[in-house]
């Protein structure tokens, strides 16, 4: 395995609203680990002598089998799962399930289609859904395949009712909230450590990470960025203080046919996978959930694109392009602002 080059240190500069929680001396710091919704989390938290690592292990697996219970569609019992399996027509949703829908579609408008919850049939089509990846000999989609995926996807398909918090779908739409549903989930966790007097941690699910509060040392959450590019990998660490950061990019879920990457994330507005060299898009955000989907959106637009629309909206966004050996960084200038390079 290439050796990291050089490491850089980013230092958030700008404080947050409040002062940071820190755990009270004695506190001791748990470390958790396991497995859940297709991918490993970990937790570091400081809680109370009285509170147990066993406590918040078990706090932690209920939170995360929740997360399963609404938004997996590997899972045939999910409230996403039954909407897909349902015909055309009106389907309920529980104010959890539906507040997540929500914003999912509400960014769909918002970036014209990169990000949307509504393409499983595209997600499935290509292999990265529940029905299994596509055989290695099996060639890509052919185009009409592709068409008649997309004439059944689309978030201005789906009639939204929010005060039944109902959805109405046509025959053959199903969604796929992969895109936000980790950050979301990482979100209820670090709520749950909170509740449960863990003020201070960290949580991460699949490389989506969300910080509270400081060490016992007053150090802030030290956490390594990931860049996807090729070869030898950039360490680059971030000081993070109650904010989370989320990555999107082409290098964890993919297929390869005929030499080419085809990445897991894919374009509703044509319904292939996004294919202009992002190896990584990096979002800062107070809420998980907001940095998954927008790192999501992000990936699926054209670089220039993404960074206009980022600094457009004022996000702390990075960008890391991919060009054969050798790649290029871009940062949006909320990130430019918000991040100092240590002496």
């Amino acid at each position: 395995m290439a050796e990291a080059v050089a490491s850089r240190v980013f230092v958030p500069v700008e404080p947050g609203p409040a002062e940071p929680a820190v755990p009270a001396p004695g506190w001791p710091l748990h470390r958790l680990r396991g497995s859940s919704m297709g991918t490993d989390w970990s937790v570091q938290a400081y809680a109370p002598p009285g509170v147990a690592a066993a406590q918040l292990q078990a706090a932690i697996v209920r939170e995360l089998d929740h997360a399963i219970a609404l938004f997996s569609s590997w899972h045939g019992h999910s409230e996403v799962a039954r909407f897909n399996a349902a015909p055309a027509g009106a389907w309920r949703f529980s104010p959890p399930c539906w507040a997540l829908l929500a914003d999912s579609l509400a960014w769909a408008q918002a970036s014209g289609g990169a990000v949307d919850p509504t393409l499983g049939a595209l997600v499935d089509l290509w292999g990265f859904g529940p029905a299994g990846p596509r055989p290695a000999h099996a060639p890509v989609p052919e185009q009409g395949e592709i068409a008649r995926a997309l004439q059944c996807s689309g978030w201005q398909r789906v009639q939204a009712d929010p005060v039944q918090r109902t959805l109405r779908k046509p025959a053959g739409l199903r969604l796929d909230l992969s895109g936000i549903a980790k950050g979301w989930a990482v979100d209820q966790v670090s709520a749950r450590l909170e509740r449960e007097g863990a003020r201070a941690h960290l949580v991460e699910i699949g490389g989506e990470l969300k910080a509270r509060g400081l060490k016992h040392d007053l150090q802030p959450w030290w956490v390594a960025l990931e860049d996807g590019a090729a070869g030898p990998p950039q360490r680059s660490l971030l000081a993070l203080v109650d904010m989370a950061v989320a990555t999107s990019g082409d290098y964890r879920r993919y297929i390869e046919h005929g030499g080419r990457r085809y990445a897991h994330t894919i374009d509703g507005r044509t319904g292939w996978p996004v294919a202009h060299g992002t190896a990584a898009v990096t979002v800062l955000h107070a809420q998980a959930a907001q940095a998954d989907a927008l790192a999501t959106a992000l990936t699926a637009m054209a670089p220039p694109q993404a960074l206009d629309w980022a600094d457009r909206q004022g996000l702390a966004v990075r960008l890391t392009l991919r060009s054969g050996d050798a790649s290029q960084e871009h940062l949006s200038r909320a990130m430019a602002a918000m991040l100092e390079p240590a002496a």
